[in-house]
């Protein structure tokens, strides 16, 4: 067994838990900027971490400290980029995912011209990663798009907003089509659900004429076409290109074999996959549209929205893989927390202190079932554990709990490969310690490389190597022959 000659080894970020610097260089807010760390809150209480209201982004526009709005300074990749992509070329990657904030290059998302400085910068952090010999996996929608937009418009549900996108991916397209050859649309598209205003920019309050699940599905609707258009154009801009779709694999067993836990579980995931569904057949699953129009929240469509969708259908299937659960009919079952859901608790995992379930296991599976229902190359975009770390008093930082668990992951993607699964590559979450996209915090790190900042903002920022920093630079050197 072994991974494919080419194989992309690399790590994956994103711009708004990273980059810092927003207020700099005429950035605009974005949806993140009042994203606020809660230090009282349940780490496992996700509504209490994601939530929004009218007022809370008020009170958070009005603050101009970034204190309990982390992800205003990232870990100031925005000065430090060069630093941390060495760090990353010294590991060995061949490829690094990440996100162009769209309020860096359309500060409200409706000027007529693109901001220059940012368009500078990230020009020249893709010329930094040329030299490196790093390939840039690209998304273009990774949880931040301008607040602006979520005000006047409530986010994705309204129609505007694709014009609006395709505006500033054409920008892209045309500034970095050299560097970047591989595209993915939006983020964990099927979060919109779980988190609208993260993902979609739909704050409930202005969900005035529907419910707020059907301005879900709505804007769901608007971001396939805008997914659709985009993926037309980069055709036209871009030939050498590929575009990708993004889902959060949230892959559920039943709890038991009981016919009921068997019928929800089955449910659940069909629900999960619709979203890949759509960009990859080029059509709304049958099932899907049935219980939405049962519903009563079946997306309003216009006329020529099926046709774009199914002649611009992705080229390769990209997801993230944290953990499973289970479903169960029983309303006492204990649920446990995952990537942003809440699932009924599998006796037969270990778990982390944030409630996540590791099931190894489970990635082959999904491997599995995702080439054999869409049979386009796969590449997982998102994988890791999130732990807090101890710097020893020399410095060091034994994480062999994270390097167990890549290990373990890793061996499951081998396995899956020899049994026919065409890989593409794989991209940790994430190759240096950045701030939590549910909960906000540092302390919840994920890292090869540790970054010297709590969860208040204090620290000098320095980064230094960790124990699984070397055991991944031996990983990619092998190709994945050596894990020992």
């Amino acid at each position: 067994m072994s991974f494919p000659n080419g194989f992309l080894w690399g790590g994956a970020v994103a711009a708004n838990q990273v980059e810092g610097a927003w207020d700099v260089d005429g950035r605009g807010m974005s949806v993140a900027d009042v994203a606020q760390y809660r230090p009282d809150a349940d780490v496992k209480d996700y509504k209490a971490t994601t939530g929004v209201s009218m007022e809370n982004i008020n009170r958070a526009i009005a603050e101009k400290d970034t204190t309990y709005y982390p992800k205003r300074r990232g870990i100031d990749f925005y000065h430090r980029y060069k630093e941390d992509l060495a760090l990353f070329a010294e590991m060995g990657f061949k490829v690094l995912r990440l996100s162009i904030a769209w309020s860096r290059i359309f500060p409200t998302g409706e000027e007529d011209e693109p901001n220059e400085k940012g368009l500078a910068f990230y020009r020249d952090v893709f010329e930094e990663m040329k030299q490196l010999h790093i390939q840039p996996i690209v998304t273009l929608s990774h949880y931040e798009m301008p607040l602006a937009l979520a005000l006047k418009y409530n986010g994705w549900t309204d129609r505007r907003l694709i014009d609006l996108f395709v505006k500033f991916c054409t920008v892209c397209f045309e500034h970095f089509g050299e560097y970047v050859k591989l595209w993915l649309n939006f983020n964990e598209i099927d979060s919109i659900i779980r988190h609208p205003f993260i993902t979609a920019g739909i704050i409930p309050e202005l969900c005035e004429e529907r419910d707020d699940l059907a301005c879900c599905y709505q804007a769901a609707h608007h971001q396939f076409v805008a997914g659709a258009k985009v993926t037309k154009l980069m055709r036209e801009m871009i030939p050498d290109a590929k575009m990708g779709l993004m889902l959060t694999k949230l892959t559920t067993y039943p709890n038991t074999c009981a016919p009921g836990d068997v019928a929800a579980t089955q449910k659940k995931n069909l629900e999960n996959l619709f979203y890949a569904d759509v960009q990859v057949f080029g059509e709304y699953p049958r099932l899907v549209l049935k219980d939405l129009e049962h519903r009563g929240i079946a997306p309003i469509m216009e006329e020529g929205d099926l046709a774009l969708i199914r002649e611009n259908t992705v080229d390769f299937v990209s997801f993230s893989y944290y953990m499973t659960m289970t479903e169960s009919v029983d309303p006492n079952a204990e649920r446990t927390p995952g990537n942003t859901v809440l699932g009924v608790k599998n006796p037969y995992l270990p778990s982390s202190e944030w409630g996540w379930q590791i099931d190894p296991v489970g990635l082959r599976v999904s491997l599995i079932e995702l080439y054999d229902r869409y049979k386009k190359p796969l590449f997982i975009v998102e994988n890791g554990l999130g732990m807090r770390d101890t710097v020893e008093e020399d410095g060091s930082i034994h994480d062999n709990y994270r390097i167990d668990y890549f290990r373990k992951h890793f061996k499951e993607m081998e396995a899956a490969v020899d049994e026919g699964v065409e890989l593409m590559g794989y991209t940790s979450w994430a190759p240096i310690d950045l701030i939590s996209a549910g909960t906000n915090q540092m302390s919840k790190r994920y890292g090869f490389i540790y970054v010297d900042q709590d969860d208040l903002g204090n620290g000098t920022l320095d980064r230094t190597k960790k124990d699984s920093f070397y055991w991944y630079q031996k990983v990619i050197a092998t190709n994945g022959r050596d894990m020992g």
